[in-house]
C-alpha cells in the first residue's frame, strides 16, 4: 500500500473570527457558522459546521494553534485523528495550551462546538481539568447519548436540522446539570484575555476577589489549564492580532509592545505555542510580511 500525499496547513481562529483567521488557507465553503441561541450564549461561544472532501491517496495535516477551549466535535464523515491514535465519532477535548496537528483524509464532515471558560462542568459532568490535553470520547462523559445525537445527526437533512438537534441535546443537559460555572473563574478568564495576558496573578486575583492559589485551583478546575497557560495563550492571540496590521512593527517592537521579556521570549513562546519560529509561521500564512524575519 502506497504512503498518502502529505500537505499541512495552518487553522488559527481568535475570539472575533467568525470562521477562521486570514492566515488560514481554507477551501472556500469548508467552514459554515451557526448562530448560538440565547439560552446557550452563557455557556457556547461558536458551532461550526465543516465539510471537506481530499483526494484519494492524499492525507491533510491541519496546525491548528491553541485557543485554551473545550470543544464537543461531532464526526460524521472520516473522523480526523491527532497524534498516532485513531480518530474518534464524538468526542470531548480538552483545553490545550499546545499546538495539534490533525490528520485529515477522506471525507471530513461533522459540527464543532466551542465551551466558553466555566462551561465544561455543567455541560459534561465533570470539571474541565479532568480532560486538559486530551480528547476523550463523549459516550465516556454522557453514558452514550454522544453517539445516539450524532445517529440523529446523521439522518438530519441539513446543516440546520442537525444545529437544532445539538441546541435541543445542550440546552436538556443544562437543565439537568447540577454543576455552574464559577464567576470569579470566568471573570478571571475574561480579565486576562482583555489585558492580552499582561496582568499578574495577583492583579487578576484581587480583580476578582479571591487568595491567589484559590484562583488557580478554580481556574485549572473551570477553564482546565492554568492562569499563566492562558495568560500566555492572550500574549500569543495579541501579537498574532498585532500581526494582522497592514503596518504590523517589526519583531522587536511586538515583543517589547506585546508584554513579552525581549525578541527572543517571543521567538520561544512562537515555538512552545504554535509549534513553528515566527519567520516559519509567517512563511506559512496566506498574509504577506514580507519585512518580517526573526529566529
Amino acid at each position: 500500500m502506497s504512503t498518502p500525499a502529505t500537505h499541512e496547513r495552518l487553522y488559527v481562529r481568535l475570539d472575533e473570527d467568525p470562521l477562521h483567521g486570514p492566515e488560514a488557507a481554507m477551501p472556500a465553503g469548508a467552514l459554515r457558522a451557526f448562530p448560538v441561541s440565547a439560552a446557550l450564549r452563557a455557556h457556547v461561544a461558536h458551532i461550526l459546521c465543516y465539510r471537506e472532501a481530499l483526494p484519494e491517496g492524499r492525507e491533510l495535516l491541519e496546525r491548528v494553534l491553541p485557543d485554551g477551549a473545550v470543544r464537543l466535535v461531532f464526526n460524521l464523515g472520516d473522523a480526523p485523528s491527532a497524534g498516532a491514535g485513531e480518530g474518534q465519532p464524538v468526542e470531548a477535548i480538552g483545553a490545550s495550551a499546545a499546538p495539534a496537528l490533525v490528520r485529515l483524509r477522506g471525507r471530513v464532515e461533522g459540527l464543532s462546538v466551542t465551551l466558553r471558560p466555566g462551561a465544561a462542568a455543567a455541560l459534561l459532568g465533570m470539571p474541565a481539568g479532568e480532560i486538559a490535553g486530551t480528547a476523550v470520547h463523549l459516550d465516556q462523559l454522557w453514558r452514550g447519548e454522544g453517539a445516539m445525537l450524532r445517529e440523529r445527526m446523521a439522518e438530519a437533512p441539513d446543516d440546520a436540522a442537525r444545529v437544532a438537534l445539538l441546541d435541543t441535546a445542550l440546552r436538556q443537559r443544562l437543565g439537568a446539570s447540577d454543576f455552574a460555572a464559577h464567576p470569579a473563574a470566568v471573570r478571571a478568564a475574561q480579565l486576562i484575555a482583555a489585558s492580552g495576558g499582561r496582568l499578574s496573578l495577583r492583579e487578576v486575583a484581587a480583580g476578582v476577589g479571591v487568595g491567589e492559589r484559590r484562583l488557580q485551583q478554580l481556574f485549572q478546575q473551570q477553564v482546565g489549564l492554568s492562569p499563566r497557560a492562558w495568560s500566555r495563550l492572550a500574549r500569543l492571540h495579541a501579537c498574532l492580532r498585532a500581526l494582522r496590521r497592514p503596518a504590523a512593527a517589526g519583531w522587536a517592537e511586538l515583543a517589547l509592545d506585546g508584554g513579552f521579556y525581549d525578541q527572543a521570549h517571543l521567538a520561544n513562546e512562537f515555538r512552545a505555542l504554535c509549534g513553528l519560529t515566527p519567520t516559519e509561521f509567517v512563511g506559512r500564512t496566506a498574509i504577506s510580511h514580507s519585512s518580517k524575519t526573526a529566529a
